[in-house]
């Protein structure tokens, strides 16, 4: 049986204001509680040892959102994953995972177009100061080019690195669409339902591997969930996220 959702989705649908697989590179350790809402996901080859192979998003007390090409079409007993930790593989609480549903226009072979997939958790997610639902970017949020956002996770903190343990966050800014369209010319192609991010032509902030699936915000509220790049903060190349707000109806109906 399903675990029935206590509380619904909070979805933000208005504009926001503006003002003046993968990674976290140039970042900083990440305060205790300061996102509640990301929980690290965990994968086994064995089903014995379980460990961090990308982020993901608590969307209510029974799902959670991820990156699609972070689980693929493998067997829900291949996953777990740790809520109200700021470490990767120890800490919080594990849960199982009961169902995956990808989304259904996502394609790997398109360059990982509509990147989102929910976890369906085998038990309910108890929330408590450390553990909450993000705040998901309804269809009609707006978000200007040049805004900071923050990206967090614990995946590697340079290119051909090692992972952290702890959790880390990193300020980075949205790029123009076209502008990421013409960088990855020729090697990807950006849709509108991508959402570019970094330091444009300075590199140095990103996110890096086993960043997947992970949070990008604006203003605390969930618009990127973390999809893919070419290397990790390089100046040329931004870090493309999925952008929730062209899926946030598919999210709030299969969450």
């Amino acid at each position: 049986m399903r675990v029935i959702a206590a509380l619904a989705l909070c979805v933000a649908a208005v504009a926001a204001s503006p003002s003046g697989s993968q990674r976290i590179v140039g970042g900083s350790l990440a305060p205790f509680g300061q996102y509640p809402g990301i929980v690290a996901l965990l994968t086994t080859f064995n089903q014995v040892n379980y460990f961090q192979s990308c982020g993901g998003n608590i969307l209510n007390n029974r799902s959670i959102l991820t990156a699609a090409h972070c689980v693929g079409n493998r067997s829900p007993a291949m996953f777990r994953f740790r809520a109200g930790s700021i470490f990767a593989n120890y800490g919080g609480v594990v849960y199982g995972v009961q169902q995956i549903i990808n989304h259904p226009n996502y394609n790997q072979a398109a360059f990982l177009d509509y990147d989102f997939a929910i976890m369906r958790s085998a038990s309910t997610i108890i929330f408590n100061n450390h553990v909450n639902p993000v705040r998901l970017a309804g269809a009609n949020y707006n978000l200007a080019d040049n805004q900071a956002v923050w990206a967090a996770g614990w995946g590697l903190t340079e290119q051909g690195g090692f992972p952290s343990e702890q959790l880390r966050h990193v300020q980075v800014y949205t790029i123009n669409q076209e502008i990421c369209r013409n960088r990855y010319a020729g090697r990807y192609v950006i849709t509108d339902n991508m959402l570019c991010s970094g330091v444009l032509d300075v590199g140095g902030r990103d996110q890096c591997q086993q960043d997947s699936g992970g949070p990008l915000y604006h203003n605390g509220v969930l618009v990127g969930v973390c999809s893919f790049g070419t290397g990790c903060a390089q100046a040329q190349f931004p870090g493309v996220n999925a952008r929730v707000s062209r899926a946030s109806a598919w999210i709030v109906s299969n969450a």
